[in-house]
């Protein structure tokens, strides 16, 4: 694996977790990131979440389909 897949395939990593950590604990989140209290705020780190969580998925996947054809970068 090249230095260019095995960054991508660690913010891969970094945004799944940190967006599936959002999106399921958005109470934890919230308090981590100092943010008020309310649902407002609890549906923006729902949304925000599966944001970064699409972001790891598709991030990864790209990398993984290019290992796996061959690709040389």
């Amino acid at each position: 694996m090249t230095r260019s897949l095995a960054l991508m395939a660690g913010i891969a990593g970094a945004a799944g977790a940190a967006g599936l950590t959002a999106m399921v604990k958005p109470a934890a989140t919230r308090a981590w990131l100092g943010l008020p209290e309310g649902e407002a705020s609890g549906y923006a780190l729902r949304i925000a979440g599966m944001m970064l969580l699409a972001l790891g998925l598709f991030l990864g996947g790209f990398a993984a389909v290019f290992m796996a054809t061959g690709g040389a970068a």
